[in-house]
């Protein structure tokens, strides 16, 4: 190898030179910094080490002559073992680069893996062996590609409407994708794929973590895995586990399927985890952060330094106030937005990343630099809007730039078709965008990500099959699930043949489907809900890489039927811009006109009272969008206005006659939820009344031609 060169503190993370590699790492309080590498024959132990000798604002550097894209490579951090102070550093741990843009392997768990001697119990006692043949080593990454000419789609938000799904478990039983794709970022984004996204009408799907993360070991240590993969230990990485071809094509396929969506107009958004990461708490291993800078990286106990404070309840926090910790956390951000060409972000426990100090902060750090990031604030900003810590429910709060999962809107719609009594007015406060949580503060409806079920819970086929979680294939150690479902199983727990229940069923999913798709904010689907995917009432299949989690496609004509109501709703959410406002209704006369852009209306089409709304055992209405006279703003390539709708709800046990509005208007059925299918819809109703079933919605529209 030829000598070294100094090198440079920046970029962190490998970077290819013009006859080399430069290797920068950031650590403030370790003494020295070696460099393992690996050759291709052995990547259990190093072919070479070299003490990074150079050291600028604590970033560790040095530049090394004659190695390529493809070098494994991996380091060790010295200096003072005292877990009392917080510091964990231990020479003889070998340590995955932050900014790694690819790991070769997944953890092989072995007691070397930890920094203390887990065999004696006691982070105090140093262990001395050699971890290399167990951690996974970063790969040095040539990220050159053709894009081809394709851009992003940037769709514009009040536009959007969200698929989320998990890159393996959508495409594993699938068998319209090739067997040796199936489960891969190559599988996702082969063509029947996309040609299911886009005759569905999504236009964003929302990728669960493919940061590369780490199965913890209890769960292996049962025959589990960490399926969600909320564990992430490399936040540059795409995880190996969804590549097809050999250690490092996971970044080249990766990108392969995110040009393959934007081809069809579809977004991606990817679910990101920096509130925490896998080395859990004070007595978990230490496999990158914890030995490289455990101060610098985690929020510690101020009574305990060899503790952290957890506000994600998976046993630490990162430290997203500390500069570096964010330059990270920015660095990768923007990383995944230019080279690797995502759309936007979902922040899992976003409160945690708000936190300055303790205390749940909209002006913290993170914040304020993601709002002036000139990249960043241009995507598409999500948060799960709370965390386990104090003041942590923030629904509502984040800042404007901001969507986030309403959380509000998941209880309040489960609940009204569940015939929750005194819920009327709540749920149109929830149709109409939720404007007393975002109107206040100067947001848009969009800012409402509206969702009924996502990944963390119950699907909707188990939402009304089950009135109690069924985890019992988690295992003892893993029983835990949100029992806060507000669920129903129709008269029988489970599975039934019975075919008046499962009409039942059926009917209420497609309630919970319509309500989605017609609320103003923005709607999230969960995969799989358009074709009835259980997982057997187990609301918290985190740790389930099975049939349990896995798509079925092998669908009968009820299913089949259900995706199609589905999609045929989305088409009118697509084509009738009253369903995608920008701005919240006024429920005021509209100027120049003698009608509301809004009206809540009774069955027997009288407007809605105070007292009305406040009926306790109420549970009808009729809400009559009015698509010509709106207040929003028409642009020459903007058509803000359709014909009017009226959609009906019905949560009731009765049948109910609805009167129509009259003002000359021809109405025609566009769905009704009561209806086996969609065939020969939209149909036109000849006279003023319609009579809606029990527990049943429906939508109809203004005939225009």
């Amino acid at each position: 190898m030829s000598k070294l060169r100094a090198g440079s503190p920046y970029p962190l993370g490998p970077t290819i030179t013009g006859d080399g590699v430069n290797f920068a790492i950031y650590s403030e309080n370790a003494s020295k910094i070696f460099l393992d590498l690996y050759n291709g024959s052995d990547q259990n132990y190093p072919s070479e080490t070299i003490e990074l000798k150079e050291k600028d604002s604590y970033v560790w550097h040095v530049e090394v002559p004659g190695i390529r894209p493809g070098q494994l490579y991996a380091y060790r951090a010295a200096g003072k073992y005292s877990p009392q102070d917080g510091l964990f550093f231990n020479e003889h741990k070998t340590l995955i680069d932050p900014y790694a843009r690819a790991l070769n392997s997944t953890l092989k768990w072995d007691n070397s893996v930890f920094p203390y001697d887990v065999e004696k119990s006691s982070v105090l006692i140093k262990d001395e062996r050699d971890d290399a043949p167990y951690v996974p080593k970063g790969i040095v990454i040539d990220g050159s590609f053709d894009w081809q000419g394709i851009k992003k789609p940037e769709r514009p938000w009040n536009r959007t409407i969200i698929y989320e799904t998990h890159t393996r478990g959508i495409t594993y039983k699938n068998p319209a994708i090739p067997e040796n794709e199936r489960g891969t970022y190559s599988g996702l984004s082969r063509d029947s794929m996309l040609d299911y996204f886009t005759d569905l009408g999504i236009t964003s799907v929302e990728l669960m973590p493919v940061h590369h993360h780490i199965d913890d070991r209890v769960l292996v240590d049962h025959g589990l895995t960490n399926y969600w993969g909320y564990n992430t230990i490399a936040y540059f990485s795409p995880d190996i586990r969804y590549s097809r071809g050999s250690p490092g094509s996971q970044v080249r396929e990766f990108k392969e399927m995110v040009r393959a969506f934007h081809s069809r107009g579809i977004e991606i958004i990817l679910d990101v985890v920096y509130n925490h990461t896998a080395e859990g708490n004070h007595l978990g291993p230490s496999l990158s952060f914890k030995g490289l800078d455990n101060p610098t990286y985690y929020i510690l106990d101020p009574v305990d330094r060899s503790s952290y404070i957890d506000f994600t309840g998976v046993g630490n926090s990162l430290n997203s106030s500390h500069p570096q910790v964010l330059q990270l956390i920015m660095d990768s951000l923007r990383y995944w937005a230019t080279e690797m060409q995502v759309d936007g972000f979902r922040f899992d426990l976003a409160s945690t990343m708000a936190r300055s100090l303790y205390s749940v902060n909209m002006l913290s750090p993170f914040m304020a630099t993601i709002h002036q990031d000139p990249v960043l604030s241009k995507t598409k900003l999500i948060a799960e809007p709370w965390d386990i810590g104090p003041g942590g429910y923030q629904v509502g709060n984040f800042p404007p730039k901001w969507a986030e999962w309403n959380g509000k809107y998941r209880d309040t719609m489960r609940k009204f078709w569940r015939f929750d009594h005194g819920l009327l007015g709540e749920f149109a406060t929830r149709l109409s965008g939720s404007p007393d949580l975002y109107e206040v503060s100067n947001k848009r409806p969009h800012s409402s990500i509206n969702f009924i079920t996502c990944h963390d819970g119950f699907t909707m086929m188990d939402l009304v099959s089950y009135s109690r979680p069924h985890n019992d294939a988690n295992g003892p150690l893993f029983m835990d699930g949100s029992s806060e479902n507000y669920s129903d199983n129709l008269g029988v727990e489970g599975y039934t043949d019975d075919p008046f229940i499962k009409g039942l069923r059926y009917r209420r999913i497609k309630n919970m489907l319509l309500t989605l798709i017609v609320s103003q904010g923005t709607p999230m689907v969960l995969g799989g809900d358009e074709i009835g995917r259980t997982q057997r009432g187990n609301n918290n299949a985190f740790c389930q890489d099975n049939e349990i989690s896995w798509f079925n496609w092998n669908i009968d004509e009820e299913q089949s039927n259900l995706r199609k109501f589905l999609k045929h709703i989305i088409a009118l959410r697509r084509s009738n811009p009253v369903l995608a406002r920008k701005n919240f209704f006024r429920g005021s006369m509209v100027k120049g006109t003698s009608l509301k852009d809004v009206t809540w209306l009774t069955p027997e089409c009288v407007e809605m009272t105070i007292q009305n709304w406040n009926e306790p055992e109420r549970s009808t209405l009729m809400v009559w969008l009015n698509g010509r006279n709106t207040e929003e703003i028409e642009y020459e390539d903007l058509t803000i206005t359709g014909g009017d709708l009226l959609i009906l709800f019905n949560s009731s046990g009765r049948e109910v006659m609805f009167t129509l509005p009259d003002h000359g208007k021809r109405w025609e059925l566009y769905a009704d939820t009561n209806l086996p299918g969609i065939d020969g819809l939209p149909m036109e109703i000849h006279g003023s009344k319609y009579l809606m079933m029990p527990n049943s919605s429906a939508i109809i529209r203004e005939i225009t031609g």
